[in-house]
This record gives C-alpha cells, sequence and structure tokens, in this order.
C-alpha cells in the first residue's frame, strides 16, 4: 500500500472519517475527525447514509469522550484501525465526473496524471450546495498549478477574489495582522479563486518520492518569541506545516502550523515571525499556530509591506 499522506482521508471500524494531519504516519495516523454517521446528520453519501460534520473544537471534545486512546495533539489513529484510505490522486476521476466545477477546474490546470486530486467533501462523498473545491497538487508540480491560477484570472477564465470574499475569508481566519496587511499577502499566493462562484483552493502535498525529512513531533518548548530574519529557503512555504529556512543568531527554521501564514513570503524577503521557540535536535525552530486560531502568532513580509 502506498503511505498515507498529507490530505488524504481515512475511516475508522465506525465509519468516522478523518482528514490526515501530518507525514508521520508509519505506526498511527496523524489526522483530525471530520465526519460522523450520525441518523440526523446534515449530509449524506450516495447510498443516503447521514452524517455529521465536525467542526476543530467539536472533533477533539467527540475523540476525548467517546476514543479517548486517539487523543493528543492531533488524533491519532492506529493502523490496525483504519478500515479504508481515500486518496485525492485516485478519486479524482470519479469527483470530477460528478462535479462539471472540479472537471472544469481540472481542464484549466491541466496537470499531469497522478499530480492533482480533490480533497474534503468532494473527496468522502459528502458534498453540499455550499462546498468548496479543495484541489491538491502533489509535490513540484503545485508551482506549475500556481502559474495556472494566475494565468487563469487574468484571462478571465478563472474568477478573482472580490472584496467581499477576501473580507469573509479574513473573518474566518481572524489572523492576527490587520485586513490590508492580509490582503496584501494573500494577493500574491495565486491559490485561491472561483469556478462559476464557488470558490476553491490549490493546496500543497509532498510527493511520495519527498516525504522522508518532513517534521514530525513536538520540540521542548522554551518560551515565546518574535524575530525578524532574513528567508533563506521559502521552497516549501505552501507545504502543511509551512517550512521558512531563515538566517538568525539563534532560529533556524519558522514553521506555521496554520494555513494562514503558508506563503507568506518568498526566498531573499525579511519576515517578522512571533511564536513560540522549540528546541528541535541541534536547531531552534520558531513554531507558529501552536494553538488553532493562532492568538498572538503570526508571520509578515516586512519585504511585502515596505514595498
Amino acid at each position: 500500500m502506498l503511505p498515507i499522506r498529507l490530505r488524504d482521508f481515512i475511516e475508522d471500524p465506525d465509519g468516522w472519517l478523518y482528514a490526515v494531519s501530518t507525514y508521520d504516519n508509519t505506526d498511527t495516523v496523524g489526522c483530525v475527525l471530520r465526519y460522523v454517521p450520525e441518523e440526523n446528520g446534515e449530509r449524506s453519501d450516495s447510498s443516503g447514509r447521514r452524517y455529521r460534520k465536525y467542526d476543530f473544537e467539536d472533533a477533539y471534545r467527540k475523540i476525548a469522550q467517546e476514543k479517548p486512546a486517539y487523543a493528543g495533539l492531533v488524533q491519532r489513529v492506529p493502523l490496525h484501525d483504519v478500515h479504508r484510505v481515500l486518496k485525492p490522486d485516485e478519486e479524482i476521476g470519479r469527483i470530477a465526473a460528478a462535479h462539471p466545477r472540479v472537471k472544469k477546474l481540472l481542464g484549466l490546470l491541466s496537470l499531469p496524471p497522478g499530480t492533482v486530486g480533490c480533497t474534503g467533501s468532494l473527496l468522502c462523498g459528502l458534498a453540499n450546495e455550499s462546498s468548496d473545491i479543495d484541489m491538491v497538487v502533489y509535490g513540484r508540480h503545485w508551482f506549475d498549478a500556481q502559474a495556472l491560477v494566475k494565468k487563469g484570472i487574468g484571462s478571465g477564465k478563472i474568477e478573482g477574489m472580490s472584496p467581499a470574499l477576501w473580507r469573509k475569508v479574513y473573518d474566518k481566519r481572524t489572523p492576527e495582522i490587520p485586513y490590508d496587511a492580509f490582503v496584501l499577502h494573500e494577493q500574491r499566493k495565486w491559490n485561491r479563486g472561483q469556478i462559476e462562484g464557488t470558490y476553491f483552493d490549490i493546496l500543497y502535498t509532498r510527493s511520495y518520492d519527498k516525504l522522508a525529512g518532513a517534521p514530525s513531533g513536538k520540540g521542548e518548548v522554551l518560551g515565546k518569541k518574535t524575530i525578524e530574519a532574513t528567508v533563506t529557503d521559502a521552497s516549501l512555504a505552501f507545504d502543511n506545516p509551512a517550512v521558512y529556512r531563515v538566517d538568525h543568531d539563534e532560529i533556524a527554521k519558522v514553521l506555521s502550523f496554520t494555513h494562514t501564514y503558508s506563503g507568506q513570503a518568498l526566498t531573499g524577503e525579511t519576515i517578522e515571525a512571533c511564536g513560540v521557540v522549540e528546541q528541535h535536535g541541534y536547531e531552534r525552530w520558531l513554531i507558529v499556530g501552536t494553538t488553532r486560531e493562532a492568538r498572538g502568532e503570526y508571520i509578515i513580509s516586512k519585504t511585502l509591506l515596505e514595498q
């Protein structure tokens, strides 16, 4: 079996569906509960089975109450409890056949087979009228997709983000940076847009040959810190966690576990980052997104803001 990786979904023996949120899935799968079969659930699959969608806080509460063996920083499901694995790249044909907007977006991205997929409710067969499209692109092909989204918005084949939609995203994320600074950073990422009025993201996931070396585990916490540093490598800035290697006298890397600060800076730019310092072997990393809301934590590109 191919390794279970970020943005796959897994199903446990009770039919609970989890979004995979880590690459470190050798013995247990790091994930977050998303859908549970419930008689009065608001979603239903093709067989008519009904599911309830769980948000972050409710998911952690339900796991703590009903499956405490899985509880942790993320839920950890043992491999022997994984009943089924849903892979975005393997299911994309089925999804596109059933959803014309996904098919249209797939055609505009025109990426090689096996390098693109679709995750979230569409992968699980539980989408409704308000569901977004969560496209997944693997490895270096993500940057091809980014360029194609930029080109598509420029040509009018893909709808850009309206001010109202930017405000909706900002209010949902509630980041620790002002609205204008948030939009300025987001507009140059070219990782979101709309297809016939339906919002979509393109999400980065490592290719199978690059899974080794992905950050895993929590280091020794040394305290909170704000730093200013030059980014020396932003090639994994859209991964989860986003990784920025920096030139700094104490901190080797800045990692963001919140999507808000993925792709936030380019190689060569100066950033200001506030987070929690952790010791990882011989290196110290600054972690942004130590809580779901990342209160008091942020990354900004000072280079961008000063232009």
